[in-house]
């Protein structure tokens, strides 16, 4: 039986394999394009974003504040209230006046129209009023209290009525709610004329005690 030479031998190899390696590379070739054809599952069932929608959410990203929640709480801590010392200041009403000038406090002035008792057989005569009969009823309307301040606490207002005891006044205290809160008064009180309450605020003044003057309706 006759021998191959090697030359031959080696040819053959050669070319066996360089069929091989284009045999694989047309099935590797096919392999790429069928799966690029293809739908892969549960990829194309997904929705497609766009770019639009992916700048706004990095732009909601960048913004984020992790303690957002928490912002409200922070913010509106109250400030506990500083303890009194002393005698507490006076609440509900304005600064007083200085020693010797009149600080009036209006209540709710009286309705208007007021009417004048007249007397019937004046009437019957055709005489009229006396020029200061309006007057005069819209005066008696109201009465006059000297307040002497006002407190939060019923030891401070009675600490101030002490003092007034002291200096010749008699005082009494009387009680409000004021902003939901109770406000102690230290009064002077009633005078039917604003005169006498003049007279007694006067008098508190002379003796460093500072009163304001207030008018109630009757």
């Amino acid at each position: 039986m006759p021998k191959t030479s090697p030359a031959r031998q080696r040819g053959g190899f050669i070319l066996g394999l360089i069929v091989g390696l284009l045999v694989g590379l047309a099935l590797a070739l096919g392999v790429a394009l069928y799966v690029t054809k293809v739908p892969i599952p549960f990829v194309d069932k997904l929705p497609q974003r766009s770019a639009e929608q992916d700048a706004a959410e990095a732009e909601r990203n960048k913004n984020w504040d992790p303690n957002a929640g928490l912002n409200g709480n922070r913010n509106g801590v109250a400030t506990a209230p500083k303890a009194a010392s002393g005698t507490a200041p006076a609440l509900g009403i304005p600064a007083l006046p200085k020693p010797g000038d009149k600080a009036v406090v209006v209540t709710p002035a009286a309705k208007p129209g007021t009417p004048v008792v007249r007397d019937p057989a004046a009437i019957l005569s055709g005489q009229k009023p006396a020029a200061g009969a309006s007057s005069a009823a819209a005066a008696e309307a109201f009465v006059y209290f000297v307040q002497a301040g006002a407190y939060g606490r019923t030891e401070d207002a009675e600490q101030q009525r002490a003092k007034l005891a002291l200096a010749g006044f008699e005082s009494k205290l009387t009680e409000r709610e004021q902003g939901g809160r109770t406000v102690y008064r230290v009064r002077m009180g009633p005078y039917e004329k604003r005169s006498e309450a003049e007279s007694t605020q006067d008098r508190l003044a002379s003796n460093g005690i500072e009163a304001a003057l207030v008018r109630v309706q009757k």
